[in-house]
């Protein structure tokens, strides 16, 4: 694993920090909210069902990123309980597998940008005025190599889950371009092909691997690198 990139400042422990993981319940969002607790943030699991939050340790809250009033709600009932949110992490995420755009439901595609692209947008919207309320909140979304494109070429099918993915590089974009000088340090990480419901048997890599980067980029201090696509702990094109 690279080492720490420059201009990258790490907090060395999260005791202070209050996060919400979506899609928390299984997969990379379990390891990732686990993790998180370790380092000692208060975590708000982020579940459609709040009983599938079995860790004694978070705090489960319901969120569907689709449901609109789950978003909202779930975001007054960080700032009534906590009164602060300080990192947020866009873990929830679906992939229809399909083959290229012309075999391709559109309603898997529909189902997949609300999921995927639309519910990040939602949740982070809401979540700003917390996130902002200060110097150094952070914001991580999950993205994918599948959705790269300025390198290579983008073919081998599963066109609603790679532009779900572009969208959430513009999105990482666009939080730092609008917010970036109010201290929000927003970026996206690609986990690599992880064994999840997701990911499938196959995949070489465990929730908790797919789970370290996302979890690097939550510990950024204010100042560090914003804006970007990382993998393995290094930065790599869109």
């Amino acid at each position: 694993m690279a080492d720490t990139p420059n201009g990258v400042d790490i907090k060395t422990d999260l005791t202070d920090d209050v996060a919400l993981v979506t899609g928390a319940t299984r997969g990379i969002g379990a390891e990732i909210a686990a993790k998180l607790t370790d380092l000692g943030a208060t975590v708000y699991a982020g579940a459609r069902d709040p009983d599938d939050v079995t860790a004694a340790d978070q705090h489960a809250v319901r969120l569907d990123v689709t449901e609109d009033d789950e978003v909202r709600d779930a975001v007054d009932q960080i700032e009534r309980e906590r009164g602060a949110l300080d990192l947020l992490v866009n873990n929830a995420g679906v992939f229809p597998r399909s083959g290229p755009l012309h075999e391709m439901s559109l309603a898997d595609f529909d189902r997949t940008t609300a999921v995927n692209l639309r519910g990040p947008v939602a949740v982070t919207k809401h979540a700003l005025p917390l996130l902002t309320d200060g110097v150094g909140g952070r914001v991580v979304t999950l993205s994918s190599g599948l959705g790269r494109f300025t390198e290579g070429r983008m073919d081998g099918g599963y066109p609603a889950y790679r532009l779900s993915k572009v969208g959430v590089g513009g999105l990482t974009a666009y939080l730092d371009g609008e917010y970036g000088d109010d201290g929000l340090i927003a970026n996206a990480v690609s986990p690599g092909w992880v064994r999840t419901d997701m990911g499938g048997d196959e995949a070489p890599r465990t929730p908790s691997k797919g789970a370290e980067t996302p979890v690097w980029l939550a510990r950024f201090a204010p100042g560090s690198p914003a804006g970007h696509l990382w993998k393995d702990r290094e930065r790599i094109s869109w």
